[in-house]
């Protein structure tokens, strides 16, 4: 990794925000904060006081990281759009980078699984799906999910990635939310 790239890299995944600033081979700050609910808000924040803590100013950075998924279709959205605005604004490039990557990277294993809610696992063995966690044996699974070291590893992996792609969230499956039961609203026709 270039010890001249200074890369902020952050992920709201899962119940989390966390982030972490590494330059060069070092990491120079890194927070975590455990939340079901309000990343959206505490974000920036985080980051600014991540910055603070290292001494550094937005416009030191070189590049930002990002995890997209899989995990929270909200708590993505928040990550990727928040990425791609700080990239546009700063100028800089934004790489998306993916739990199974950072797993893969922390187990050194390319069979990678992520806990998924109601007894389930995102798996990746070259192709990622949502399958019971009863087909995660066999797989490095992210049970003891350590958001430091993944939030790390996806810092020192957007260094070594290409850039020129905007980073896009990693759905794995669709959302949770239904569409309204409730009737729409009538549109009246007033064309002559």
């Amino acid at each position: 990794m270039p010890s001249e790239q200074t890369i902020l890299a952050f992920d709201t995944s899962a119940a989390h925000c966390a982030a972490a600033l590494v330059c060069g081979d070092t990491v120079l700050a890194t927070r975590v904060e455990e939340m079901g609910r309000g990343q959206a808000e505490r974000l920036m924040p985080l980051l600014a006081e991540t910055l603070a803590e290292a001494g550094k100013d937005w416009a030191d950075l070189t590049r930002i990281a990002v995890g997209i998924g899989p995990g929270n279709f909200t708590g993505i959205r928040i990550s990727v759009s928040a990425a791609r605005g700080l990239a546009l604004g700063l100028g800089i490039p934004a790489v998306g980078v993916s739990l199974f990557e950072t797993t893969e990277a922390l187990s050194g294993s390319a069979k990678t699984a992520i806990p998924a809610p109601r007894d389930q696992a995102y798996l990746n063995d070259g192709t990622p799906r949502l399958a019971p966690m009863t087909e995660a044996a066999g797989f490095a699974l992210s049970t003891d999910y350590d958001a430091r070291a993944h939030v790390t590893a996806m810092a020192q992996i957007a260094a070594t990635k290409a850039t020129g792609q905007r980073p896009a969230p990693l759905y794995i499956k669709p959302a949770d939310a239904a569409p309204s039961r409730d009737a729409p609203p009538v549109i009246l026709d007033v064309t002559p």
